[in-house]
């Protein structure tokens, strides 16, 4: 079978395949790891044209494909952190007049955009 037409990363995993098959007995297991190979390429080409090219079992590979679309990526993280709060400027004052002469006075210095919300609803809703 000639590479030249197949795309670069399929042309790679025929000859790795074949390396592998020469050096194997016939119906040997195939590797983890070819396994892996041949199921990145089925998402990218296609089962098919994928099966055809690397002389896999269609079913075998379809399997294959299904049960890693099942299983977490060990390449995707298990924790992911998430960037601190924005923090809004360096001071804020809330200030709150009754009308009747009392005022109350609140001053942040460093704060959470979220929380400023929530503290202003009450603010403004409070006696």
């Amino acid at each position: 079978m000639g590479t030249s037409e197949l795309p670069a990363d399929l042309a790679r995993a025929w000859k790795q395949f074949r390396a592998w098959r020469a050096q194997q007995k016939p119906r040997s297991r195939i590797p983890q790891a070819l396994w892996e190979l041949a199921v990145r390429l089925a998402n990218r080409h296609g089962l098919n044209r994928t099966a055809t090219v690397l002389g896999l079992d269609y079913y075998s590979l379809k399997k294959q494909v299904e049960a890693a679309a099942g299983q977490p990526r060990p390449s995707d993280p298990a924790f992911v952190e998430l960037p601190s709060p924005v923090v809004v400027g360096k001071q804020c004052v809330f200030e709150r007049n009754n009308g009747a002469g009392a005022t109350k006075r609140l001053q942040l210095v460093g704060y959470d955009a979220a929380d400023v919300d929530a503290l202003a609803r009450s603010f403004w809703s409070g006696p």
